[in-house]
């Protein structure tokens, strides 16, 4: 039993290096014409509302990529077979990054139209890469689901939060936290680690967590803080501040919470 145990952890944590490996080949040889996580009803209105004017993406997204290898109707592989599939998603992103081709692309071909044509990487990803992007794209709807918070720090752009949120359409949640708060500490692992707050977070928020002994609240909100963690303030879009929630709150009424201000 011990030895099954420990092949088990040895697998998630092969699994979780893996992803971070291909994260970083994502984010350093992909970004550059690949954007991060956009709503996809945010994305259904740039294309069949907007025909992209409102975005004017260049090239899919990143989770618009995860989905069209995991779950769209051109997805790679046998979702029943996840050895053979990860084999499979590899070999694809061979043959396609290295000769693109618009008549072997897995996106949706109603938006094909829309992007530059794609240069070949030929030479620039190594066989370690591929590996470790395709574990990345298997990986990423399990690691993008858990609370998806941005650290705030003396480098934070608040004006790309804003954009962010425009973008999405999503209110911004500031979350005043302390690594010595027992209440934050609860919270995290009672409230946020929940599906339920995770999926309403995920869809129509944009949260931001600020250690307050290391950084300062953003946009102006200093003179709403009463220097209590937790502390919760809710800003629209653009970053006009509309309340201010005190304290530890348990799951059902922090799900008010977050509904209350979507009214």
């Amino acid at each position: 039993m011990r030895k099954i145990i420990l092949s088990i952890l040895f697998v998630k944590l092969f699994l979780f290096a893996s992803y971070n490996e291909g994260k970083l080949v994502f984010e350093n040889k992909c970004s550059s014409c690949h954007l991060p996580f956009v709503q996809m009803q945010t994305l259904k209105k740039n294309f069949f509302e907007k025909s992209n004017k409102l975005l004017k993406l260049k090239a899919p997204t990143v989770n618009m990529l995860a989905y069209a290898i995991m779950h769209s109707p051109k997805k790679v592989g046998d979702p029943n077979d996840e050895e053979m599939r990860e084999i499979e998603i590899e070999e694809y992103l061979k043959s396609y990054l290295v000769k693109p081709d618009r008549f072997n692309s897995i996106c949706d071909e109603h938006i094909l139209k829309y992007y530059d044509k794609k240069p070949s990487m030929k030479g620039e990803l190594s066989d370690d890469d591929y590996v470790n992007l395709a574990i990345f794209f298997m990986q990423y709807d399990k690691y993008n689901k858990s609370k998806k918070a941005v650290k705030i720090n003396s480098d934070f752009d608040e004006d790309e939060i804003i954009l962010k949120a425009k973008q999405n359409e999503k209110l911004i949640l500031v979350y005043a936290t302390s690594k010595t708060c027992y209440y934050c500490k609860k919270m995290d692992k009672e409230v946020f680690s929940k599906n339920e707050v995770q999926k309403l977070l995920n869809k129509n928020y944009i949260l931001l967590e600020v250690d307050m002994d290391k950084n300062k609240l953003p946009f102006n909100l200093t003179k709403y803080y009463k220097r209590v963690t937790p502390t919760f303030f809710v800003l629209d879009n653009n970053a006009n501040y509309l309340k201010t929630y005190v304290g530890s709150w348990s799951k059902k009424d922090f799900i008010d919470i977050l509904k209350e201000n979507l009214k």
